[in-house]
């Protein structure tokens, strides 16, 4: 019977955290939707924002360059890597991380690499080996434009001022609830666009086309930061609901399999206790 009650316990307490990750994945779910609504109307606009940005900048002579167009010499790198605050999300937070690591070591090798944390999970990890400049995990606790903009002005303040040639994100990009795509983009210098389909375009412009790029340039880049958190913020909830309801089915099946050997266990006892009960009755007639 010993056997038995630890079985049952099993059982109970499989019950239990399927409650928990059932709960979990309804939770996720519903923070899902809102978020894909969010992710789903801001991207057209940021992408053709970005689109007219290049294209812009890419007609603006090389002596009125933008300073966020300068391109230098490659030799201080620094990597936005955006994570959750928050654990049970399957691969979520470890394909970032990997990601940063196979960069560091494979593009930038003999560069000076930092990292700019958005999230405890990237912090956490990266602050053991490399330098993390800051650490920005509370704009998850009040995740709007305003509290991500003063984060892209921190970052085109440091590449101003020299301090990084080279500013990259990397996050998960939001397809599906089943799908997140890592992505790395370049956040500054800004790229050139790569059709000039538009170079030879007949613009009027009014004010002029330089005070239009720089204008455009830190909205831009404001809005390309965000973009980039809110489809992690995305991809975390949608991984996050995978990886519980996955949990919950794995749990379903334990306690399934654990409910067939409480039963044949049950029984065996059973049949025991009749054998035990029929043979002190043969005992007692002979």
């Amino acid at each position: 019977m010993a056997n038995l009650k630890e079985i049952r316990n099993r059982i109970s307490s499989i019950g239990s955290t399927m409650k928990i990750t059932s709960a979990m994945k309804m939770v996720s779910a519903a923070k899902l939707k809102k978020a894909q609504d969010a992710i789903t109307a801001m991207r057209p606009y940021a992408n053709k924002l970005t689109e007219l940005l290049q294209n812009l900048s890419a007609t603006l002579d090389s002596s009125d360059g933008d300073v966020y167009t300068e391109q230098r010499e490659i030799n201080k790198i620094l990597i936005v890597a955006i994570t959750s605050n928050r654990g049970l999300c399957g691969g979520f937070n470890s394909s970032v991380i990997k990601k940063v690591q196979n960069v560091i070591s494979t593009e930038y090798a003999d560069k000076e690499v930092s990292v700019l944390a958005i999230g405890k999970k990237g912090n956490d990890l990266f602050s053991k080996n490399l330098t993390v400049i800051a650490n920005e995990s509370d704009v998850f606790d009040d995740l709007t434009f305003k509290n991500v903009a003063k984060i892209a002005e921190e970052l085109m303040s440091q590449f101003t001022d020299n301090q990084f040639d080279k500013i990259e994100i990397i996050y998960n990009q939001f397809k599906n609830a089943a799908t997140q795509i890592i992505s790395k983009e370049q956040f500054l210098p800004i790229l050139p666009p790569e059709s000039k389909k538009t170079s030879n375009a007949d613009y009027v412009f009014e004010p002029s086309k330089e005070e239009i790029v720089k204008e455009l340039i830190p909205k831009s880049l404001k809005t390309q930061l965000y973009k980039a958190v809110r489809d992690s913020y995305a991809s975390e909830h949608g991984a996050r609901m995978t990886a519980m309801h996955k949990a919950t089915d794995n749990a379903t099946e334990l306690r399934d399999d654990l409910l067939l050997i409480y039963n044949k266990a049950r029984q065996a006892a059973i049949t025991n206790e009749i054998l035990e009960i029929v043979g002190g009755a043969e005992a007692l007639n002979d």
